[in-house]
């Protein structure tokens, strides 16, 4: 009786999908079984790097809506308080650059709106860039 070899060759020769651990045929250095597969699992290794950019875009953009909002059509200043704000849920860490004005005002802006902290917890926000500061 002779043994045949060419099944166990088979099974040393068996890879795995990365994503889904299925058998993988085709080329040697192939890693997945499939685009789908490939997708999936480098989605899952940046899955907490995309997690918190996700979460300060959607913070930056919530601060711009609520300061957008607080401005009527056409005006370009409006005073508010510190509590409207946070009624709102507006985060104060999330800023995408800061200004200060020739006399020594420093603005924070999300975006093209801006804020600068007042006396007594008021604050004036304005529309308008104020040129980015590194």
């Amino acid at each position: 009786m002779q043994k045949s070899f060419v099944p166990m060759l088979a099974q040393s020769n068996l890879r795995q999908c990365h994503a889904c651990n299925k058998p993988i045929r085709g080329r040697t250095d192939k890693k997945f079984c499939d685009d789908y597969c490939r997708n999936s699992f480098n989605n899952q290794l940046k899955a907490e790097t995309n997690n918190h950019v996700r979460n300060v875009n959607n913070a930056l953009r919530r601060n711009r809506k609520i300061l957008e909002d607080l401005l009527e059509p056409g005006e370009t200043i409006v005073k508010t308080s510190r509590d409207e704000l946070l009624h709102k849920g507006f985060h104060f860490r999330y800023l995408t650059h800061t200004y200060r004005n020739s006399k020594g005002n420093l603005y924070h802006f999300c975006y093209e709106f801006g804020y600068m902290e007042l006396k007594a917890d008021r604050y004036l926000v304005v529309r308008g860039r104020g040129p980015l500061v590194p």
